[in-house]
């Protein structure tokens, strides 16, 4: 068998770039060398692995500069991070199986698993396409929120009439804090102006009565008459009647002194007019300043364009527009396909000639290691056969000799018991000779 190593050692950059492809399959080269034909297949099977990391990587790029608001080198991190993981686990969900047709399950969580991070691939590269159209929205979005926000602030803010006014419905959030307010000069001025019109109306009904009693003397006064004693012409009694009436009718109902202060009050509230007029205009500008400030402060709350608001504008976008959301999820299914593409090739494809070799290896790899398994219980066994066979004649022997011992020992007992008896015998032999 002609060795892999020793086909791929021509200098070609091509075959190394090959090799490598391979090896994000996981696929064994000298095994696959039995195979030579179905190299292809898995140096092709290495470039979707490669294409499909390369596709998450510039996903995980566009998210990691949405969600930092601009293009840093801190974006390369978790995008390497991204790249890497995505290219391990596709690498794992296609590396060949032995006996891969029986195991179903773990088929299908591989496809499942694939599905899923196509999503979370997908969603990213979805927003990087239909970024012009969501950005315009949230723009425009954003300009009607500050109009908004602009016309409440303007209504809940309007300028005082009087010192004490009621608050326009729903501004509790849009009231704004004034050092002064034209609603104290406002309250004065609406003061005078009733004063000066219910004395307005005092002086032209008193005018008017003076005019009529003025009118009465005028035509009664014009008719003289001869003094009888005197001969002269003199005034009727009736027209010194009428002058003292329109006499009398001026000093009861001071006309002079009412014209007098409805003059003064005029000249007040044309005063007080021209201070509620710069009063107001020192509103307006005060206004006009803090609403600016609220308006700044809204607008640097949207300064930059996040991740979940993206998504959020793509879907209301989606939700009007049917052609829009059928564009969407075509996109959102096309990524979500190419991401789980190496999976589906893997096992969509039917069993390979190289599985089936590598089913055989495992099958023989597995039949060896339990044979060798075997033959080690086996020795096991027999070396504790032995052993235990060594442990019982070493227990005999020692039995043997303990016994042997005790026989010897028992004899000498005897021995020794003989021997004092027949001295004894013998000390009572010569006791009873003497």
């Amino acid at each position: 068998m002609t060795d892999a190593s020793t086909t791929d050692q021509p200098g070609s950059g091509r075959l190394r770039l090959a090799r490598r492809l391979r090896t994000l399959t996981g696929v064994d080269e000298d095994l696959l060398a039995t195979v030579r034909c179905e190299r292809s297949k898995y140096t092709a099977l290495g470039g979707v692995v490669l294409g499909t990391s390369v596709i998450a990587a510039f996903s995980m790029w566009n998210f990691a500069t949405e969600a930092l608001g601009r293009v840093s080198a801190l974006a390369l991190i978790p995008t390497v991070i991204w790249m890497l993981f995505v290219l391990n686990l596709d690498r794992w969900l296609i590396t060949p199986q032995a006996n891969a047709r029986r195991r179903v399950g773990p088929l299908l969580l591989r496809l499942t698993i694939a599905l899923f991070l196509g999503a979370v691939v997908a969603e990213p590269l979805v927003l990087r396409i239909f970024a012009t159209a969501v950005e315009e929205r949230i723009t425009d979005d954003r300009n009607r929120a500050v109009d908004q926000l602009r016309s409440d602030l303007v209504r809940c803010n309007p300028v005082p009439s009087r010192t004490a006014s009621t608050t326009p419905a729903g501004c509790d959030r849009y009231i704004l804090s004034f050092v002064s307010t034209p609603g104290g000069q406002a309250d004065e001025l609406a003061v005078l102006r009733s004063d000066a019109d219910a004395l307005q109306k005092r002086v032209d009904q008193d005018t008017k009565t003076l005019g009529a009693l003025d009118t009465e003397v005028r035509d009664e006064c014009r008719q003289l008459i001869r003094n009888a004693s005197t001969g002269l012409l003199q005034r009727t009694s009736e027209c010194l009647r009428l002058r003292e009436k329109a006499k009398d009718y001026r000093s009861t109902h001071r006309t002079e002194e009412n014209e007098r202060r409805l003059a003064a009050m005029n000249g007040r509230i044309s005063k007080i007019e021209g201070k509620l007029t710069t009063s107001r205009g020192t509103f307006l500008k005060a206004r006009a300043s803090r609403i600016e400030q609220r308006i700044d402060q809204e607008r640097a709350k949207q300064k930059e364009i996040g991740v979940l608001e993206r998504m959020r504008t793509l879907d209301e976008l989606a939700s009007g527009n049917g052609v829009l959301f059928a564009g969407i999820w075509l996109v959102r299914a096309l990524f979500v396909l190419l991401d789980a593409l190496p999976v589906m090739v893997k096992f969509l494809s039917g069993e390979s000639a190289y599985e089936r070799l590598l089913t055989i290896e495992s099958n023989s790899a597995v039949t060896i290691h339990s044979q060798k398994a075997r033959l080690a219980e086996r020795r096991a066994l027999a070396d504790v056969e032995i052993a235990e066979d060594a442990i019982e004649q070493e227990v005999r022997r020692s039995r043997a000799e303990s016994e042997a011992a005790h026989r010897e020992h028992t004899a000498a007992m005897h021995i020794r018991v003989r021997q004092a008896v027949n001295s004894l015998e013998d000390e009572l032999r010569r006791t009873s000779s003497v």
